[in-house]
């Protein structure tokens, strides 16, 4: 009995809510929205109770396309009035025309049933309890009294112009039966709406303490009543939100984080605050979009099985604006961070001119092309001003290539080569360096790694750095390894070393431009800590992931895995090649792992 009685209560939220919607938007006002509804309702359903009752008490002798005319001029005339009431939201003029034409209906069937007789009269007091239902006052009851005892001559008239033969009988009943069943949901959801409301007095001392919605739920989620305080809340009336109708209002994006809380009551938990958007009407003035504002939803258990959750909701404009102002803070700091970078990018352009010139000059007289040195120490000086120029500009081209990629302007050309080959050039730019600090640099390439369609000289950059960045943290004596093999549509590729290692809550500062971890065993190392800055761009600009393994004393081993095909859908580019990219890079969009070795 309690299940069935729940169904219906389902059925007759989901159907109050659909007529809600049927409202028209310029209705804001909640009792004239309400008055609306109940009457868009009416309309809607009253056909066919008046349909049954025309089919069984209509003469025989008027014929199949006489009941059938009447049938459907009976749900033409009412839909259109529903379809006026939705489009134009006025109501003025049309609920005493459908009282009129109501009273024109029953006086008709009144009289088919065979007059004052018959059991049909029973169903002239439909036009008082749909009048008390639409309006909830004694004037309205008043006038559809009225207009059931003008029925009762109407009958006597319609009786004369009508071929009636005799009573109905049990047909007569049917009626009567067919609008009872349609009256009893209705005055069940009264019932369940007399009993809310003495809750709800039970409860104001509660909404006058608190400003917040009380909602008390079902074991199952559904809503039993809510508190007045809906009203001016949430802008909706304490019944829209029975059964599901607060569900319904809830953001699709938050209803699992809704649901899960409810779930967790249900496991035992004593309390759960869930944040949600919910639905507010009165979104006219943008267009029709639904007006979603944040709320904050406390749900507390209770013993009671009848009412077995609590729920107070409650406005959240306060963390909404924190949220706006965190956001307007992101976007200044990003400001900052494009404003730095190009600040960087304009400063490296401008030490490449005199940089390019002292290099140049430096190596003509280190040459001694315009004759020979006085003093050897002036060579090992000129030597010196060439060494130190190339590493600034080495620097310089660092940081304009990890601008270029912050700013999403790196210029990247894919093309088919072979993956040994970048191997060996990077191998054969390095050996001596590796051979001058007597550290053994080997490499174990698979025979079958084949090809890799990718930017060559991102791939060869990539290779340099991590090579780079192994042989200046190896002590002399160890060994750097460049190793790689294809995994299906992959390549995977790595570089380990048995030097100094990092330390776990240094992985987290790998990959940031300008940061170089310090310790006791780095600190005799020059570098401006930009390598693995740009290995981490350069990589995510190739689609791959990078993951390393290190441990203090053991050794680091960094793993890159990039597309070794061709995408079927390349990324899109501008008019000079360039493949846009965030404007920052962080250390979670490349989708690898930094990791302690066990």
């Amino acid at each position: 009995m309690r299940l069935s009685r729940t169904r219906t209560g389902e059925l007759l939220g989901e159907v109050a809510a659909a007529c809600d919607r049927l409202v028209h938007s310029s209705v804001t006002d909640p009792d004239l929205r309400l008055r609306q509804r109940r009457f868009i309702g009416i309309l809607i359903a009253a056909p066919v109770p008046v349909a049954v009752s025309t089919a069984l008490l209509l003469p025989a002798s008027l014929g199949a396309a006489a009941m059938l005319g009447a049938v459907f001029a009976t749900f033409c005339i009412c839909w259109l009035m529903a379809l006026t009431v939705a489009v134009t939201g006025k109501v003025r003029l049309l609920e005493p025309l459908a009282l009129l034409l109501g009273a024109a209906a029953l006086a008709t069937l009144v009289a088919c049933a065979g007059g004052l007789g018959s059991p049909a009269l029973l169903v002239i007091a439909a036009l008082p309890i749909e009048a008390w239902w639409l309006h909830r006052t004694s004037k309205a009851t008043l006038h559809g009294a009225t207009a059931a005892l003008a029925v009762i001559p109407a009958q006597a008239i319609a009786a004369q112009l009508l071929p009636v033969h005799g009573g109905a009988g049990a047909a007569a009943w049917l009626a009567v039966l067919a609008y009872a069943a349609f009256l009893a949901p209705r005055l069940a959801a009264w019932l369940d709406e007399t009993r809310a409301a003495d809750a709800s007095a039970a409860t104001a001392p509660l909404d006058d303490v608190i400003d917040a919605v009380v909602v008390n739920l079902a074991g199952s989620g559904e809503v039993l009543d809510a508190s007045p305080r809906a009203n001016d809340i949430l802008g909706v009336q304490p019944e829209l939100l029975l059964s599901n109708g607060l569900f319904d209002r809830v953001h699709v994006a938050d209803r699992l984080a809704y649901m899960c809380a409810l779930d967790s009551l249900r496991q035992g938990a004593d309390m759960k605050r869930v944040e949600v958007l919910l639905r507010i009407p009165g979104a006219a003035g943008n267009g029709g979009t639904p007006d979603y504002r944040p709320f904050v939803l406390d749900l507390m258990r209770q013993a009671d099985g009848e009412q077995a959750i609590v729920m107070l909701v409650r406005t959240n404009d306060e963390m909404a604006r924190m949220r706006e102002r965190l956001a307007a803070a992101t976007d200044c700091a990003q400001s900052l961070e494009i404003s730095k970078s190009r600040f960087l990018a304009a400063v490296s352009h401008e030490l490449r001119t005199p940089l390019n010139a002292i290099i140049g000059f430096s190596d003509m007289l280190q040459h001694e092309m315009f004759g020979p040195f006085a003093d050897p120490r002036q060579k090992e000086y000129v030597g010196l001003i060439s060494e130190s120029g190339n590493h600034l500009l080495s620097v310089v081209n660092s940081i304009l290539d990890v601008s270029r990629i912050e700013a999403g302007t790196y210029p990247t050309t894919p093309e088919p080569f072979r993956f040994c080959e970048a191997v060996d050039m990077c191998h054969a730019m390095l050996k001596d360096q590796a051979r001058n600090r007597e550290i053994d640099l080997e490499v174990e390439i698979a025979p079958d790694i084949g090809e890799i369609d990718a930017d060559r000289r991102a791939v060869k950059q990539i290779l340099i750095n991590l090579l780079s960045n192994a042989l200046k943290f190896t002590p002399s004596g160890g060994r750097v390894v460049v190793g790689g093999k294809r995994i299906g549509s992959r390549l995977h590729f790595w570089v380990s070393d048995t030097g100094i290692g990092i330390a776990e809550d240094d992985l987290a500062l790998i990959g940031k431009p300008f940061t170089q971890i310090q310790n006791e065993y780095t600190k005799r190392f020059d570098g401006a800590g930009l390598g693995l800055s740009l290995v981490t761009g350069l990589v995510s600009l190739l689609h791959g992931t990078m993951s390393i393994e290190s441990a203090p004393g053991e050794g680091t081993t960094v793993t890159i895995s990039l597309p070794a095909e061709k995408a079927a859908k390349q990324p899109a580019r501008d008019e000079h090649g360039v493949v846009p990219l965030p404007r920052s890079i962080a250390k979670e969009d490349l989708d690898g792992t930094y990791r302690k070795r066990a």
